[in-house]
Parts: C-alpha cells; sequence; structure tokens
C-alpha cells in the first residue's frame, strides 16, 4: 500500500504508511496527536468511555480500539467537522429542563455523547427513550447527567424529523 486516503471532517487526507501513519497507530492518535483534533478524548484508551468516539462512514465508532490503518477509503467525522447549526450540537446546548438537568455540566464527556447520538439517530432517527438510553450505553459521563443527554438526544431526534416529544411517565413535562 503506497498511501492510505481517509476523508477526515470533509477533507481528503493521505498519509504514508510507516513515515506519516505506523501500523500500530489508532485512529484516536492520527486524529488527536497528529492532526491536532482535540475534540474527542482519551480518558481510558481501552474502549470502555466513548470518549473518543467518532463517526466512521457515518457509524460511531471507538476510535482508541481502531487502527488509523484500517481507516483507508472511509470518511471520519469529528466533533470538529459538525456545522455550528447541528441539531445535536443545539440539542446539547439547550437541554437544561427542569426534572432533566443539563447535559453539559463539565463538557468532557460531551464530544463523545454527541458522535454517539449521531451515530444513533444515522441508524434509527427516530429512537424511542429506551433505544437513546441503549444507544448511549457505551460513553461514561462522570458527572452523572445521564436523563439531561438522552433528553437531549431525543430534542435532537425530533428537531430532525421536526416534531414535538411527549412526556414520559414519571418525569417533568417536556
Amino acid at each position: 500500500m503506497d498511501e492510505i486516503r481517509i476523508e477526515i471532517n470533509h477533507r481528503m487526507r493521505k498519509f504514508r504508511p510507516g513515515i506519516d501513519i505506523q501500523p500500530n497507530e489508532t485512529l484516536a492518535y492520527l486524529l488527536k496527536e497528529r492532526l491536532g483534533l482535540t475534540g474527542l478524548k482519551l480518558a481510558c484508551d481501552e474502549g470502555a468511555c466513548g470518549g473518543c468516539t467518532v463517526l466512521v462512514n457515518n457509524r460511531a465508532v471507538l476510535s482508541c480500539m481502531t487502527l488509523a490503518v484500517e481507516m483507508d477509503g472511509c470518511t471520519v467525522l469529528t466533533v470538529e467537522g459538525l456545522p455550528a447549526d447541528d441539531p445535536v450540537v443545539q440539542a446539547f446546548a439547550q437541554q437544561h429542563e427542569p426534572g432533566y438537568g443539563s447535559a453539559m455540566q463539565c463538557g468532557y464527556c460531551t464530544p463523545g455523547f454527541v458522535m454517539a447520538a449521531h451515530g444513533l439517530l444515522n441508524e434509527n432517527p427516530d429512537p424511542t427513550l429506551q433505544e437513546v438510553k441503549e444507544g448511549l450505553s457505551g460513553n461514561l459521563c462522570r458527572c452523572g447527567c445521564y436523563p439531561a443527554l438522552a433528553q437531549a438526544v431525543m430534542h435532537a431526534a425530533a428537531a430532525k424529523n421536526q416534531q414535538t416529544i411527549p412526556p414520559t411517565a414519571g418525569s417533568a413535562a417536556v
């Protein structure tokens, strides 16, 4: 293989194996250390926290568990590649309803959750609350903002589908 071609955040990049990219290098290392994309977080570096979640061909993947050389011909999207008016980012930023709390308390986990939410909504544009909880279950939030994170994804799905969210039983009205 003479070169590895990866589209990263809407820009085609070329890497020379063994020179620009090593065979044992993770996608997280390539994105964060070589390209300076600091949105993804390396909290555990073993695929347990979801902080390094990015989209590869529109599917959520853990970049710390993915070899960069395997990305030849793929499209990779990080939180930096999302547009300013992205409905998922907006839903996370606006989530502060009574009974749910904030989806961005400290913000450390937010990029991973945003990208996991995108992956979920790409596969299931109209998820139930239970499906959202399952879809986000690979991501950890140190602040424990899980109800707000799930609610933000429900709002993002509704915004993408231009719907309103009905109140859930036993929770604050939305």
